[in-house]
């Protein structure tokens, strides 16, 4: 098949299992921001997040090197499924034993007041991260897709049932995500018929030791996209209180929506690379997709920003309504997200984790540093103006390290000049209130994005009509 087909096919499969749950749960917002209290959603937030830096610390970023080593062509994928799940059952014996000393020592007591919901949590979110790892290396992205369908379905209808009808409250949020999760992982069981890649014996200790030589660099790298993702909630709870960060937290649900296109793209995107990586770029294809997919997500980020207070009425109930402040800022840091992530399937086509470590450490110490400055100067919304300074600091690095291993012609002038665009939209919407002066000149801005990458544009068009009218037998593009 295609390299352009590959992708799209399974950009296409992501879509299906992500973009249409993903759009429930978010118009489930006003549900959970009328429901919950602000002190109730941060707590959550916080223990997802530490669940979140907990996985890859303790299981050694194992799940990353199972997704990596399954794509090889001939690779034994029983032995890799085996040895990660070796490792998966030793990160919870250790996870175990600190929570244990965590409840008699009683040092982080936000853990201890929901101690049975973590425990739990941590648990089933590791095994299913592994499933789908793992799923996505041997190529079954159906059932990753479907996987998607059903954890969104159970996990929204649990939600309405719990919050709405039982008034469970916080505990009942717990459980649909957990209740959620459990079902998706019994359906990968299931499909991928898991038993038959589970084995006890004749395991090489030089593959453990070539996945893990792999994975360990990856954890300083998840650990430091944990700080660049999650320090800003933890820093805003310590500086303005756990309030504070339940409203920035809900901030984010608005950029979530260009999160689930960065999210489909990216995973479709670690399938193709390993197979269509070509240090010269020969054919164009990578520089083809950069340049396409930095069109879709300037040109959402802007559109976005022009819409924040309409869809923030609609969205945040009460309290919640200022988080529509944060949201520009945190929208231009997933445009740079997204463009790391095609550096990233780069880096991972050739196994260079440590280069990707050291761009991720410095990008989180600097995030670090300016969400505590800037937090203190201004709260919240210096978090957010932090968290988009750091993306786009690790953008120039990955674009500076890129080099020794793809040569990618693009045009930073142009693209310099989308992003000033986007900083100027986020500063007018930030210094006026609602007029029809401001939301013509926003609307101007955003056209004058989309003519920037008019090429592109034309270019995106005529390539789809072109793979949609090839015959069946000419599988290439």
């Amino acid at each position: 098949m295609g390299k352009y087909k590959y992708l799209i096919k399974n950009i296409g499969l992501l879509t299906l299992s992500n973009f249409g749950t993903k759009l429930l749960t978010f118009f489930l917002v006003p549900l959970y921001t009328s429901v919950l209290s602000t002190s109730e959603y941060g707590t959550f937030d916080i223990i997802y997040t530490t669940i979140s830096l907990l996985i890859p610390i303790l299981s050694v970023s194992i799940v990353e090197a199972t997704l990596r080593f399954s794509l090889d062509k001939n690779s034994d994928k029983q032995e890799i499924f085996s040895i990660s799940l070796k490792v998966v059952v030793r990160s919870i014996a250790v996870f175990a034993v600190g929570i244990a000393l965590n409840y008699f020592l009683n040092i982080f007591s936000f853990i201890n007041d929901y101690i049975a919901y973590f425990c739990i949590y941590y648990v089933i979110m590791l095994l299913q991260q592994l499933l789908q790892a793992f799923a996505r290396g041997i190529d079954r992205v159906f059932d990753v897709a479907v996987a998607g369908v059903i954890n969104s379905v159970v996990m929204i209808s649990l939600n309405i049932i719990f919050l709405l009808y039982l008034h469970l409250g916080l505990p009942g949020y717990f459980l649909a995500y957990i209740i959620g999760l459990f079902i998706t992982c019994i359906y990968f069981i299931i499909r991928l018929k898991i038993w038959k890649y589970i084995r006890f014996k004749n395991l090489r200790k030089s593959k453990e030791t070539e996945m893990l030589t792999y994975s360990k660099p990856l954890v300083i790298n998840s650990i430091s996209w944990w700080i660049n993702n999650a320090s800003d909630r933890y820093v805003v709870t310590w500086i303005c209180g756990i309030a504070a960060n339940g409203i920035y937290s809900v901030g984010y649900k608005i950029p979530s929506i260009l999160s689930v296109l960065q999210t489909i793209f990216n995973t479709a995107w670690q399938l193709t690379t390993v197979k269509a990586y070509n240090k010269d770029d020969s054919d164009g294809f990578f520089k083809n997709i950069y340049n396409t997919y930095n069109l879709v997500m300037v040109f959402g980020c802007s559109a976005m920003i022009v819409l924040t207070r309409f869809l923030a009425r609609f969205l945040y109930a009460k309290d919640f309504y200022e988080a529509w402040r944060y949201v520009p800022f945190l929208m231009i840091a997933i445009v740079f997200g997204a463009l790391i992530g095609v550096f990233s399937g780069v880096f991972q086509a050739v196994k260079d984790s440590k280069t990707q470590g050291k761009i991720t450490v410095i990008g989180a110490l600097t995030n670090l540093f300016l969400n505590i400055v800037l937090t203190i100067c201004i709260g919240p919304l210096g978090a957010a103006i932090a968290t988009a300074i750091c993306y786009f600091l690790m953008w120039i690095l990955n674009l500076h390290y890129i080099k020794q291993y793809i040569s990618i012609q693009i045009n930073l002038t142009r693209d310099y000049i989308s992003y000033f665009m986007l900083v100027l939209q986020t500063i007018l919407m930030l210094c006026f209130s609602d007029s029809i002066q401001l939301y013509v000149v926003q609307v101007i801005l955003c056209g004058l994005i989309l003519l920037l990458y008019f090429k592109e544009v034309k270019i995106l068009v005529k390539r789809l009509l072109s793979l949609f009218s090839k015959r069946p037998g000419n599988s290439e593009v």
